[in-house]
């Protein structure tokens, strides 16, 4: 996993940095976070997805994370969860 993500952040990266100057100082923060959804909820996910600009008006995806984690009962140290 680390591998591929390694990947997608670089080329990404590399990418959106062509489309506008405006992107030039463009970084991926540090480290990541992967979770698994089953197929049943896929339809979901991709809602969520394209909804994601509205939905983040209402609650900062901080805030929603550290709901997710408590929710599904993650351990975790909020000293290492942001840049």
């Amino acid at each position: 996993m680390s591998k591929v993500l390694e990947d997608v952040k670089k080329s990404s990266s590399k990418w959106i940095k062509t489309i506008d100057p405006d992107y030039g100082k463009f970084y991926w923060q540090n480290g990541y976070g992967a979770f698994s959804i089953g197929f049943s909820g896929k339809i979901a996910a991709i809602n969520y997805i394209k909804n994601q600009k509205e939905h983040h008006k209402n609650k900062t995806f901080q805030e929603e994370f550290l709901e997710f984690l408590n929710t599904y009962q993650v351990n975790y140290d909020e000293r290492y969860l942001w840049d």
